[in-house]
């Protein structure tokens, strides 16, 4: 019997550089009350020249982590600019939906869960900065210390089939669109209804006769 192809269980850790150890262990510890649960003390580890360093998880739920490098003596990289995060700036030109792109999302279950977790960030020196119903997710977004966006999200209803097959064929056109001279919304959408025409008849057959196997 053939092994899955698909044999990730999901997250492990996502990690971070942070040059100030104590105010990220109060925001994730202290005010999200997310566990410490692991920790590195690295001397004298890596190449040549590479920093005395610790690393460090908290929990966030699901057996996954979130992680924090502090190098001593490395100092955050010069700049004039003060949007970013500390490791890395960005000029005062780049728009800050560019910048917040990168983020961190972890889930709850409950409106009640998510306003609990609203209730200690407004008590904190991180208060929620919006709080977001997007088509099928509620979300609340703060910066935590080292400038990283964090979201804290629940879901309002579950995601269909239906959904998951537009966003098979929204990926597939877009990665036609992308590669394309000229990428764009209009062109995204109108190679969609195209991959959409070219395949209603496999679908319909299949609707008629589960035994016929397409294509998203």
């Amino acid at each position: 019997m053939s092994r899955p192809v698909h044999r990730v269980r999901g997250v492990d850790h996502v990690a971070f550089p942070t040059f100030d150890p104590t105010a990220t262990v109060r925001f994730y510890r202290d005010v999200l009350k997310f566990p410490v649960v692991h920790s590195i003390c690295a001397a004298g580890w890596g190449p040549e020249k590479h920093p005395d360093f610790v690393h460090f998880f908290f929990d966030i739920g699901n057996g996954d982590r979130i992680a924090f490098f502090y190098y001593f003596g490395f100092a955050p990289p010069e700049s004039s600019a003060t949007a970013g995060d500390v490791y890395a700036r960005f000029a005062d030109d780049v728009p800050r939906f560019f910048i917040d792109s990168r983020h961190l999302a972890v889930h709850v279950d409950t409106e009640a869960d998510l306003l609990e977790y609203r209730r200690r960030l407004d008590a904190s020196a991180w208060p929620v900065e919006m709080q977001v119903m997007h088509e099928t997710i509620e979300s609340i977004y703060t910066h935590d210390p080292n400038g990283y966006m964090v979201e804290i999200t629940r879901a309002l209803r579950p995601v269909t089939p239906q959904e998951d097959l537009d966003a098979a064929l929204t990926v597939e056109a877009l990665m036609e669109v992308a590669d394309g001279p000229r990428p764009s919304m209009d062109g995204l959408l109108t190679r969609k209804a195209e991959l959409i025409s070219e395949r209603a008849a496999a679908w319909r057959r299949q609707r008629t006769d589960p035994r016929e196997v397409s294509t998203p």
